[in-house]
């Protein structure tokens, strides 16, 4: 998908408190010097509700939402999905509000497509700090974006 031929909006949502599951933030982080500003990037840690104006007055076409998901595979791996499979797969989570919710939402008032980018955390217990294998996903996730979104 050529997101830089589209005005976007990118949502991210973590904990920064359970290393691998702040791994959006870490993305997004890596990603804020170095896009145009016809990107928005929102770092929204567990409440993502609380920009939901913010994301809405952007007026996206696209939303990009980058999330730690127990995908059942490797440390590190990626899935790109679309928020449609919250219903069932992934129903447990660190957000205040629902992520089905969150998005279903977002669809609804900009008719932006959304889509998850969701990264296979190690570990999610408490403490800070990425393990290396969701480190490294988060340079190639935040480096291909960067590179898509130029």
């Amino acid at each position: 998908m050529a997101f830089n031929h589209y005005k976007n909006g990118d949502n991210w949502v973590e904990n920064p408190l359970r290393k691998d599951d702040y791994v959006g933030i870490k993305v997004v982080k890596r990603m804020t010097e170095c896009v145009s500003q016809a990107v928005l990037l929102v770092e929204s840690e567990t409440v993502p509700e609380s920009f939901l104006d913010q994301i809405v007055d952007f007026n996206p076409t696209h939303i990009l939402i980058v999330d730690a998901a127990l995908l059942n595979k490797k440390a590190g791996s990626v899935e790109f999905s679309s928020p449609k499979i919250l219903v069932d797969t992934y129903a447990t989570s660190t957000h205040l509000l629902p992520l089905r919710i969150f998005c279903d939402y977002l669809e609804t008032t900009t008719n932006a497509k959304i889509v998850l980018t969701l990264i296979q955390p190690k570990l999610t217990e408490f403490g800070e700090g990425l393990t290396v294998e969701v480190k490294n996903a988060s340079i190639r996730v935040a480096d291909h974006l960067t590179e898509l979104l130029q």
